[in-house]
């Protein structure tokens, strides 16, 4: 599922000050709750972002990443299918060196830990704030 929207909303957070492509960031979420992926799609809209893409499986954010280059992915850890979140990215930093925030229910010391060796952009565990998207987008892509 890839949902997209155009327009320029007020904050305009997601006009791109790295001067690629049409000046739009992509976002990609891989999510394989429906509803949390919803939520998270929601929010990033409402900031502005309006390229946002969906992925529900490591192997699907792994093709996605390759079609959308997407600038920066939001990726839960516990994933279905044979992969989970944390191996996805690790595949998808090799491959294409697109920075990752972790986005996971997970905050025991073992997967922090497991997940952190990737070294990810970011770590949000949920329950999550729209002030928390906010500053992983900042920090990950160097916005001011």
């Amino acid at each position: 599922m890839r949902r997209t929207g155009s327009g320029d909303r007020a904050g305009s957070g997601g006009r791109c000050v790295t001067g690629t492509g049409d000046g739009e960031i992509r976002l990609l979420v891989v999510e394989d709750d429906g509803i949390i992926a919803f939520d998270i799609v929601t929010r990033l809209e409402e900031l502005g972002y309006g390229d946002v893409s969906v992925a529900a499986t490591g192997a699907d954010a792994i093709r996605q990443a390759d079609q959308v280059r997407p600038h920066l992915i939001f990726m839960d850890i516990a994933l279905k299918g044979d992969m989970d979140g944390i191996e996805a990215a690790e595949i998808i930093r090799a491959r294409f060196g697109i920075p990752i925030v972790y986005v996971t229910a997970h905050s025991d010391p073992v997967v922090r830990n497991r997940a952190m060796a990737t070294s990810p952009a970011g770590y949000i565990v949920k329950p999550f704030t729209t002030a928390d998207l906010v500053c992983a987008i900042k920090c990950a892509l160097r916005i001011p």
